[in-house]
């Protein structure tokens, strides 16, 4: 199965009328680590819950890997695709995070020693088995970003999309989260204001405005570019 995520022409607005996106094009190719760059209303959260489905366009198409984005393969492409919101509260809602991290694989039937192994496995990839048995409320911000990052990882997505990964965290937790997302081997797609994170873990970057990609090239050349980044508000 081809292992890439298309967006063809993709055009999605919301209920109240505001067009999010007006054509969007782009190719998420197997193993790229790639930067979505855009000021405050530009498309980019739109982009990235279209991508799992959260949202469904309103014309044109997204295939992840061979599969059209449409209702009847949702759950197929939400197995493939894990999306990381922002704020980790909207992800982290049981009493520990050991639950938190095994209630994914619980609802795909996983259960004991090998659903054990996937929760162990993926609370060491982000340094949290030492607080496993804790109630998410009790970790610090940082500590709660890598474990909603974790409820994500233990899925085995082969395609990682994530809002704004350092935001809010002090100077430890954002190098503990840049760290983490280095190392991450699969396609990953972030959505960030961060341009120091974006030149760092980034070989590409797309550069969304006004609901269209206005660039999409190497990441260093275009962060290198003031006049373009200075028209599309950022800098």
């Amino acid at each position: 199965m081809s292992c890439r995520i298309t967006y063809q022409d993709v055009r999605f607005s919301y209920p109240d009328g505001t067009q999010a996106l007006r054509g969007v094009n782009f190719a998420l190719e197997h193993g790229e680590h790639v930067a979505l760059l855009g000021p405050n209303g530009a498309g980019k959260s739109t982009v990235m819950l279209l991508a799992n489905g959260v949202l469904l366009p309103n014309s044109g198409q997204i295939h992840i890997g061979e599969r059209l984005l449409a209702p009847e393969n949702l759950r197929e492409i939400r197995q493939q695709v894990g999306l990381v919101f922002q704020d980790p509260d909207d992800q982290l809602f049981m009493t520990s995070v050991y639950d938190d991290v095994a209630f994914g694989p619980l609802n795909q039937g996983i259960s004991g020693d090998e659903l054990d192994r996937r929760v162990t496995a993926a609370l060491d990839e982000v340094g949290l088995v030492d607080v496993s048995n804790k109630a998410p409320q009790n970790l610090s911000f940082g500590q709660r970003k890598r474990a909603a990052l974790a409820t994500i990882l233990v899925m085995q997505p082969e395609f990682l999309i994530l809002d704004e990964p350092t935001s809010n965290l002090d100077p430890r937790g954002r190098r503990q989260m840049m760290a983490l997302l280095a190392s991450i081997q699969t396609t990953v797609l972030i959505a960030t204001h961060d341009l120091d994170l974006a030149w760092q873990l980034c070989q590409r970057a797309l550069i969304i405005d006004e609901g269209v990609i206005v660039a999409d090239g190497p990441c260093h050349e275009l962060l290198q570019d003031n006049s373009l980044l200075q028209a599309h508000g950022l800098k």
